[in-house]
């Protein structure tokens, strides 16, 4: 799966390809980070966080990743409490046939873990099993009809289609077969501690010297790393053991028991978990910076005067100029109040924009919320009037405003034109030169984009 950094990134990708309204105006976090140091990747995920500055796209990829790794951790735990119970009843007899417990301990983990070892030499680069990704599916983990819940989920989905989550299945898997065996290794070591055991062994087809041979080898590892082994004497006496041996004998065979479970059963199971652990690290998912996406955010980080005398910048956007009709007006207010009660005046009572006073004008007010938005636009509907809006020189020309003034321009019959406030329109702290340029640039791009004209109050 992608890091946690990387899964914010891309979710913040797919929200702002989706026209999602973000806390923070992606537009403005873009730009301030372009005078910022960083590789790609670091201002990419400083990015994402920042557009999330409440915190809300994180929550809903936490709840998800959360409930995943919940559900993992309550299967071991299960697994761990059958193999404690399994091992508990088959120990109820206090003289038990070795062999017949060590069939039982190791028998079927060893064919699983033989044939894992088999397919994954045979299927090195196959994908995880379709079931798996049905089985830990976020949809079936969290709900919610929000934008921010859909899109964690596809990108969560994706993410487990990638080839290497057969490595993240794998370590699955022997996560629950550790549990298992650990569970079976405290009952041993449990029932050992509270009773008393004889081990015996018997064939039916084998003879006696095969299966003293196959005890000894056995034996062998678990010898090695210190645990008691029965020796000739010890394998020679326990043979149709019915009744209780010497405690000598006896913990011999317990410790071959348990030395058994543990090098043959517990520590090649660790193995193979951590062999699928680094290579899930290996092929995990990363970043695609190479999208168009990123690397129109990249290119504009990047972007520079090499040299001036060679390079020649391209003709800023302008906005066509307004053109007032004689008809009747309607002026409105975006977002932001005006310190002036006809702040309209100040741009169109001139000869500029052959505007009489006399014109009949609705003033409208301030257009914020949905009701006035649904306001306005039915009142648009069912009167033929031009719209002048007014717009604080320093909003954001963002996503949501620019719909409000999508949608104004639609439901405007006669027309939409678009007065930028100046400084002695509006209360709001100062802002360096450079800034309000850059601000006034991207509103004079945003509206010849439109063909919505500008009212001009400098000339």
């Amino acid at each position: 799966m992608l890091s946690p950094q990387d899964q914010l990134t891309e979710l913040v990708r797919a929200l702002e390809t989706d026209q999602h309204v973000f806390a923070t105006d992606p537009l403005l976090i873009t730009e301030k980070l372009q005078s910022e140091d960083g590789t790609p990747i670091q201002k990419l995920h400083r990015r994402a966080s920042r557009i999330d500055s409440n915190g809300a796209l994180a929550r809903v990829l936490g709840k998800i990743d959360g409930r995943i790794k919940g559900i993992m951790i309550v299967m071991s735990v299960v697994w761990c409490i059958s193999g404690f119970l399994g091992l508990f009843t088959l120990l109820q007899s206090n003289v038990v046939n070795f062999f017949y417990v060590l069939v039982c301990l190791l028998g079927f983990h060893t064919i699983m873990l033989g044939g894992w070892l088999v397919m994954t030499l045979i299927n090195r680069d196959q994908q995880a099993p379709s079931w798996f990704a049905s089985f830990v599916s976020p949809s079936y983990l969290i709900r919610g009809k929000d934008d921010v819940t859909k899109a964690a989920v596809d990108l969560y989905e994706r993410q487990l289609q990638h080839s290497g989550m057969r490595w993240y299945l794998g370590r699955f898997s022997h996560q629950l077969w550790l549990a298992t065996l650990t569970g079976m290794l405290l009952a041993i070591i449990f029932l050992l501690i509270v009773r008393q055991y004889s081990f015996s062994w018997e064939s039916t087809l084998l003879s006696d010297q095969a299966l003293v041979s196959l005890t000894q080898i056995l034996g062998w590892l678990p010898g090695m790393v210190g645990f008691d082994v029965p020796d000739s004497t010890a394998i020679a006496q326990s043979r149709l053991v019915t009744e209780a041996m010497p405690l000598s004998v006896a913990r011999q065979w317990a410790g071959l028991l348990v030395g058994s479970l543990l090098m043959y059963g517990i520590v090649p199971r660790a193995i193979a978990w951590v062999f699928c652990a680094l290579m899930f690290r290996r092929k995990k998912m990363r970043l695609d910076i190479k999208q168009p996406y990123y690397q129109k955010i990249i290119n504009f980080w990047q972007r520079q005067v090499v040299d001036a005398d060679d390079f020649t910048e391209a003709p800023a956007p302008v906005a066509p100029k307004a053109a007032v009709s004689a008809g009747k007006k309607l002026v409105a207010l975006l977002e932001y109040p005006s310190n002036q009660d006809k702040w309209w005046q100040s741009g169109l009572t001139n000869d500029r924009h052959d505007f009489s006073e006399s014109s009949e004008i609705e003033n409208f007010g301030i257009v914020d919320d949905r009701e006035d938005m649904a306001r306005l636009k039915n009142y648009l509907d069912e009167h033929p009037v031009q719209v002048l809006l007014g717009i604080h020189s320093k909003a954001l020309p963002d996503r949501g405003t620019l719909r409000k003034l999508d949608q104004i321009a639609a439901h405007a019959k006669d027309g939409l034109i678009v007065q930028l406030l100046s400084d002695a329109d509006l209360t709001h702290e100062d802002e360096p030169v450079d800034k309000q340029a850059v601000r006034y640039q991207q509103w004079q791009t945003a509206l010849s984009a439109r063909k919505i004209g500008l009212v001009d109050i400098d000339s």
